[in-house]
């Protein structure tokens, strides 16, 4: 649809992203990618450092990627890199994904004219510098939206001081067909599917996998995902013994697959979001053995789709793994129950359509005006965020590279 005075066009949304190797937030781009109304929306996909395969799935989708390969750390320059990408893109709503991107394109998209700036924050900020954290709240009055993934993080969020009106959740969601109804299989490994970082607690799992061995000699358990503390890792399952038990697998492509010949979900977190490999173990009928952190309880109903454990806890973690493993008829009902609460409750569709109605609020009136509207437009949680001159801000760049606030 070409874009003519008086006359329908699309939307154009551009999304910006820290990086587009494989994890739960950049699935979730891939989400956007494969599910946006294509007649009312255009979507472009800008990555701050380097290309990873999420990439290739959504511009398998049609839509453009750019890449701008920057390191890790603070890139004064980035600015008026993305300040001149936002216009080249003619974007109508920038959709900052994470606290990099919003630290840069919330002033980026100011300093383009104004451009009207949604951010999602997809998990907790932990282990962060007070100036990281201060840079994250000044980024933040740049918003017209802050989008939470789980009510637990809007009251994170709403503790470090973000208004209240401008909050509103969506949470995630998984596109159900892809993953088809199984069951825990018999004979089945547990898994855990993540970036191998502390956060993701994965030394706790080994821990209490030992634990579980030492009561179920058949216990099996198989660890998909790449990342840092890989090494560190697999010296402390050969130090626990677990060599005959355990498998690295390093990234998986067939997530499906891996989950189809499973027993069992283990998400030992220590920080959550809403994790999508917990929706999608779901949405395959496993039970899960999930840590009460984030957003997770928000998901598994303890004792009906699941057990619920204490995060860092290797014994509480041991004792819900021998629950439920090896799988029984209990187990194959939790899974059962988690495959329907998935389906009614966390669609990628209806995500989608929740920020595709947003967009439309947030857009400048004329620019959403001219997109073609459905008969009904689903209503976000949270309301319309109507801003007040008191509420206003903008971000000046000064000569140093240094943000400064000023509120209007």
């Amino acid at each position: 649809m070409v874009l003519q005075q008086g006359k329908a066009r699309h939307l154009r949304v551009t999304h910006v992203v820290l990086q587009l190797r494989t994890g739960g937030m950049e699935k979730m781009l891939a989400e956007f990618a494969r599910h946006a109304d294509r007649k009312r929306f255009h979507l472009r996909f800008v990555c701050i450092g380097e290309r990873g395969p999420v990439a290739d799935e959504i511009s398998a989708c049609g839509w453009e990627v750019a890449c701008f390969g920057y390191a890790p750390g603070f890139k004064p320059d980035m600015l008026p890199v993305l300040c001149r990408d936002f216009v080249r893109g003619r974007a109508d709503v920038v959709h900052t994904h994470n606290n990099v991107p919003l630290i840069f394109g919330g002033p980026a998209a100011r300093l383009a004219g104004g451009i009207p700036l949604l951010q999602t924050r997809h998990g907790q900020a932990v282990g962060t510098t007070y100036r990281h954290r201060a840079a994250v709240r000044l980024a933040a009055l740049l918003a017209r939206r802050v989008v939470c993934v789980s009510e637990d993080a809007r009251r994170v969020a709403a503790a470090e001081g973000i208004a209240e009106r401008k909050l509103a959740v969506v949470r995630n969601g998984i596109d159900t067909a892809r993953f088809s109804y199984g069951g825990p299989a018999a004979g089945g490994p547990a898994v855990a599917v993540g970036r191998l970082v502390p956060l993701k607690g994965v030394d706790v799992f080994l821990r209490a996998a030992a634990d579980v061995v030492r009561r179920r000699e058949g216990f099996r358990l198989e660890i998909a995902g790449d990342g840092p503390a890989r090494p560190e890792l697999q010296r402390l399952a050969r130090d626990l013994g677990l060599e005959r038990h355990v498998r690295f697998l390093g990234e998986v492509r067939d997530v499906p697959g891996l989950l189809a010949r499973s027993s069992l979900l283990v998400l030992p977190s220590l920080s959550e979001g809403i994790s999508l490999t917990l929706l999608e173990a779901m949405a395959c009928g496993l039970p899960v053995v999930a840590t009460r952190v984030g957003g997770t309880p928000e998901v598994v109903a303890d004792g009906a789709t699941g057990r619920l454990v204490e995060p860092g806890d290797p014994s509480d973690l041991a004792r819900g793994i021998l629950e439920l493993w090896p799988p029984s008829d209990r187990s194959r009902a939790m899974g059962t129950a988690a495959r329907e609460r998935v389906v009614r409750c966390f669609d990628a569709r209806r995500m989608v359509s929740e920020y595709e109605a947003m967009y439309l609020q947030l857009a400048r009136p004329r620019a959403a005006a001219r997109v073609p509207s459905p008969e009904a437009v689903a209503e976000p949680r949270g309301g319309i965020f109507e801003p007040d001159a008191g509420d206003q801000a903008f971000v000046r760049v000064a000569e140093s590279g240094r943000v400064e606030s000023h509120h209007v």
